[in-house]
């Protein structure tokens, strides 16, 4: 146990609590200043949630540990200065219109050809330069669901038709913090949302450190393959026999070192056999603090993501001459490569631009449904020291031995599966 922590008392009676409070103010294009409100879920297993209305954003998520240590397990900044100030790591925030990448920005409806921003060179990255991430969304308390609402208008970042969309936020007492994204459209429209909430089970203070103890598992069979700029090629590759292949629970510090460009950004595609019910996504373990995160979906795929254009540890601002600024976030503790790991949960990227992925345009009369459950857990049903831990990872890492042996056998096995990446291949 961490000194000068107590640990939390048992639980009480269950119960799940609201508070809502201010987080700041936030002007608008047009110059009117609004409050940022704040939403605190609580429950009698002392998870606490908070969630912000500039961005839809999730701000923090505590949950103790097996010794009883309460620790924040995703990244953020102190105040809305620096949600507001950051314009390309979406820390928490709903992400749209369409999450991930468009290529040159460009699509056709039918006959209709769009032009979206481009905010990533030549290509539309997570909803443009003033994405969903950017707004103050309307708030509604109904009962223990908090509801968000934002109109995007139309022409915005170059989409067509109006969309309306609402999130709802609902916490439960079993440790289920659940979210829906809902969206309805005026024209027929691509709509591609996602949460973009960098987690760190063993706490957002930790580092790379503490990341590279996890064990994950994703219940992806096949990827969708990029180009050296993530851009996809508009085929999906079988895992099996490479790096990706995160279905037998692998920890994360002894696969990451092999994955070119120095860590996974990859869509994930998952195995479902309902288009309609949630699948399990994912299932990480910290096992040094016993702390457990499991992702349902109702989606066909999920961005792994393991913050890979944050800059380097050790490094300052402008300390190489290049301009790279340090990220600075909760309690003055600040974010390097490798600090944190995203699952978001979506659709295949540039699906508009690849007939054989699954369908994103949204028709007038249709409702676009997105559901989410995130389940927070402790190692508890057999419990395992971590030396123990780690010969139990070990073992399963020699069940697969040869499969990730050296990056020149994914790279041959998998043809040109992904280049090395770009380093100024940002997020």
């Amino acid at each position: 146990m961490a000194s000068g922590y107590e640990p939390c008392p048992p639980p009480v009676d269950p119960f799940v609590d609201i508070v809502e409070d201010g987080f700041g103010f936030y002007t608008d294009v047009c110059g009117n200043k609004e409050i940022v409100r704040r939403f605190t879920f609580t429950n009698q297993n002392y998870l606490t949630i908070q969630v912000i209305t500039y961005g839809a954003t999730i701000t923090s998520i505590k949950y103790p540990d097996q010794c009883g240590v309460v620790e924040d397990v995703v990244l953020g900044y102190d105040g809305i200065e620096g949600y507001i100030s950051d314009t390309s790591h979406y820390m928490g925030a709903i992400i749209g219109r369409y999450a991930n990448r468009i290529a040159k920005g460009h699509f056709k409806i039918n006959d209709d050809d769009f032009q979206l921003s481009k905010n990533h060179g030549e290509h539309h990255i997570h909803g443009g330069f003033f994405g969903f991430d950017k707004v103050n969304w309307k708030s509604d308390l109904q009962g223990k669901k908090l509801v968000l609402t934002y109109l995007s208008q139309d022409g915005e970042e170059g989409y067509p038709g109006e969309l309306l969309v609402s999130v709802s936020y609902q916490m439960t007492t079993d440790n289920s913090f659940f979210m829906e994204m809902r969206a309805t459209t005026s024209k027929p429209t691509p709509i591609n949302l996602t949460n973009h909430t960098y987690f760190n089970l063993a706490g957002h203070t930790t580092g790379a450190k503490g990341l590279m103890q996890h064990v994950m598992n994703i219940n992806a069979d096949r990827i969708v393959t990029t180009d050296d700029l993530s851009i996809p090629t508009g085929c999906l590759q079988n895992v099996t026999g490479t790096l990706w292949d995160l279905r037998i629970p692998r920890k994360l510090g002894t696969v990451i070192q092999h994955v070119p460009y120095g860590g996974f950004d990859q869509c994930m595609c998952i195995h479902k056999t309902d288009d309609e019910c949630m699948t399990f996504n994912a299932r990480v373990v910290h096992p040094e603090s016993g702390r457990i995160l499991e992702v349902y979906s109702n989606q066909p795929g999920v961005q792994f993501y393991t913050a890979n254009d944050f800059p380097r540890a050790g490094r300052t601002i402008n300390s190489e001459g290049d301009g790279v600024i340090i990220i600075k976030g909760k309690n003055g503790v600040h974010y390097y490569k490798h600090h944190a790991f995203c699952l978001e949960t979506q659709g295949y990227p540039d699906s508009v631009n690849h007939k054989n992925f699954p369908n994103t345009i949204l028709r007038p009369g249709e409702m676009y449904c997105h559901k989410v459950r995130y389940k927070f857990s402790l190692y508890e049903d057999v419990v395992l020291e971590p030396e123990d831990f780690d010969d139990a990872i070990n073992d399963w890492e020699g069940e697969a031995e040869g499969e990730i042996d050296e990056p020149a056998d994914v790279d041959a096995g998998g043809d040109d599966l992904l280049g090395d990446k770009l380093e100024e291949n940002g997020r």
